[in-house]
């Protein structure tokens, strides 16, 4: 049912068709762009699961497949556990054990079968865990090249799973709390003067609130940039903004404020 539902959505990106939906714009949008490198031309109908796909280039939607790599979402979490796990136990033989689990996971496997924002999910909430705690390796060095990298890279990853589905604010809770931890414990060094104390604080606010903030936005700037052809969520919008959209019946008429 799900597939049948995504796929529908990736369907509307293509033909840059106005839909709503519960759910942020990210994942269904990468979903659509999988569709459209791997040559699918948005035209199956996705009426009820279990209709045959037939001629229709499906594939590079499952999974999100670009153009004929088969590493996906799954491949990639699978690497970013390892290197995690290596980070967090410094054993090769841990992380490489973990990562074979998450590989031959039942779950996990099914999920990166079908066209679902699940994996997507799971690749953000992963990436940002990972970015924290390479940050938090780099605290010996603050303001270093690469703990402004995995700062920021904590920040768009955290982004990512907010504009996948909104239980990615769950990892937001997650950093949040390290953040303030990891603030905590700089405030009660007495050697770290208020200054450098302020710019730590301030080099959060922009990585972990600002960025992402920025970057979410942006995700439904371009959802509205190309989704502007009139569709089943046209109802769900003022007269004004469906006056803006290319087929409907309100379309460039002259609206009163």
């Amino acid at each position: 049912w799900d597939e049948t539902h995504f796929g529908k959505m990736g369907s509307y990106y293509i033909n840059r068709t106005f839909f709503f939906d519960v759910h942020p714009p990210l994942g269904k949008m990468l979903i659509g762009l999988a569709g459209y490198l791997s040559g699918y031309d948005g035209t199956f109908p996705f009426q009820k699961p279990g209709d045959k796909y037939e001629q229709h280039n499906y594939m590079g939607m499952r999974g999100v497949r670009l153009y004929r790599l088969v590493s996906n979402f799954l491949a990639l979490l699978c690497f970013s556990v390892r290197v995690l796990l290596l980070e967090l136990s410094k054993s090769l033989p841990a992380a490489l054990l973990t990562a074979f689990i998450l590989i031959f996971d039942t779950g996990c496997i099914t999920l990166s079968q079908y066209i679902l924002l699940d994996p997507i999910l799971m690749f953000f909430l992963m990436g940002a865990v990972l970015s924290m705690v390479k940050c938090n390796t780099c605290a010996d060095r603050p303001f270093s090249a690469s703990w402004w990298f995995w700062l920021s890279l904590t920040g768009v990853n955290l982004a990512g799973a907010m504009g996948v589905k909104f239980v990615g604010l769950f990892v937001v809770l997650l950093v949040g709390l390290n953040t303030i931890y990891d603030l905590w414990d700089l405030l009660g060094n007495l050697s770290l003067s208020l200054v450098m104390f302020g710019k730590h604080l301030l080099a959060r606010v922009l990585c972990l609130i600002l960025l992402p903030l920025a970057l979410y936005a942006a995700m439904f700037a371009v959802h509205f940039t190309v989704l502007n052809k009139s569709g089943p969520g046209d109802g769900f919008f003022s007269s004004t903004f469906q006056s803006q959209l290319i087929g409907n019946n309100l379309h460039n008429v002259s609206i009163p404020e």
